[in-house]
């Protein structure tokens, strides 16, 4: 049976992906040597780290000025990083969701923290509208989609202070004006590679004006003088993530996937919007492309176990709400084909036809 993967992260990827970096585990480039235990100073793996730093620059269309890094610690690590080397005297958080709540709090362990609006009272369902930025914040942070409850931001926000962004789930799903951005971080592992890598871009002229120590490993400058080199980085995961963005840019670069997630958006939601069983949870106007959340009407709560059963018996994998809302949730990553998101489509009819009254 074919699997339809809508998993939240770790996720889906491309297949051609997945085969070249499997052969890449068995023989990394005819060297004779896995990628699992070559040297990361080897002379062929820097190749690698350009070659994926250059896409990213090329894909994203990154001005001059800024710095494209590779870490690890994902993109909870970065809730600290933020603050360590940017917030001198305050910083203000828009609250969307359960990692934007994360990134605030963590954030409050290094100066004053404003919390410029929050969806929290209405369970995150949609995104605040018509706050206002301090402008003598050092930075303005925001969660660009979330993935529990299935919102997302889907223009760069103008912002009188330096903009930063957790992109870890809708990064290369549609083109971003970088410009706009003091600094977009995320996690690797939903939208670009396997869990292990979290991606920086940020603009150079915003370091080096905290007055505080920052630990050698937790400063960015640090990474940027050594060309994300100065450890061990994540090779494999590093190594996948290259080829996600060497099939990105061979498949129409951000424009093309931005269609594609928009048409894959669009059929799920308009079946559940159609639907007498099922209904969405995010508002209409701030819905998420890359993770479609749902529930079942008042009427059918009962049927949510029977439903899961069912899907997962026609191939459907992950579909599963966060533990913390319950529900569906089908996240649709680039990768993820619109022939999976109609699979889930007739499922979903075809068990409303066989349960509903």
């Amino acid at each position: 049976m074919k699997k339809h993967n809508f998993n939240a992260g770790p996720s889906v990827l491309p297949r051609e992906v997945i085969e070249k970096t499997a052969q890449a585990v068995l023989d990394f480039q005819g060297e004779g040597l896995s990628i699992l235990e070559i040297s990361h100073r080897a002379k062929y793996f820097q190749p690698v780290v350009d070659e994926a730093i250059a896409l990213f620059k090329e894909l994203l269309n990154i001005p001059e000025g800024y710095s494209v890094i590779f870490l690890g610690g994902g993109a909870s690590l970065q809730f600290c990083m933020v603050p360590f080397n940017l917030l001198e005297k305050k910083a203000a958080y828009l609250n969307t969701g359960v990692w934007a709540k994360k990134a605030l709090k963590e954030a409050k362990g290094f100066g004053e923290v404003v919390e410029v609006a929050s969806s929290a009272d209405a369970n995150y369902t949609f995104i605040p509208k018509n706050f206002t930025i301090p402008a003598d914040a050092d930075y303005f942070h925001i969660t660009t989609n979330n993935t529990i409850y299935g919102t997302e931001i889907l223009k760069d926000l103008d912002s009188p202070v330096p903009l930063v962004a957790d992109m870890s789930s809708d990064i290369f799903s549609r083109p971003v004006d970088v410009s706009k951005y003091g600094m977009i971080y995320g996690g690797a592992q939903k939208n670009l590679a396997p869990a292990g890598v979290t991606f920086v871009i940020i603009k150079n002229d915003l370091l080096g004006k905290v007055s505080r120590y920052i630990p050698t490993m937790l400063n960015y400058q640090t990474h940027i003088n050594d060309s994300s080199m100065f450890n061990t980085p994540p090779v494999l995961p590093i190594y996948a993530a290259l080829q996600t963005l060497k099939w990105l840019k061979e498949n129409g670069g951000l424009k093309e996937m931005e269609k594609k997630n928009i048409a894959k958006a669009n059929l799920l939601y308009n079946a559940i919007d159609n639907s007498k069983m099922f209904v969405g949870t995010a508002n209409k106007e701030d819905r998420s492309r890359m993770n479609i959340c749902f529930v079942m009407k008042e009427e059918y709560k009962a049927l949510e176990d029977d439903f899961l059963k069912f899907a997962v018996s026609k191939g459907m994998v992950g579909i599963k709400g966060h533990r913390s809302v319950g529900g569906f949730r089908a996240s649709c990553y680039n990768a993820l084909p619109i022939e999976s998101v109609q699979a889930l489509v007739d499922c979903m009819a075809e068990f409303e036809k066989q349960n509903a009254k």
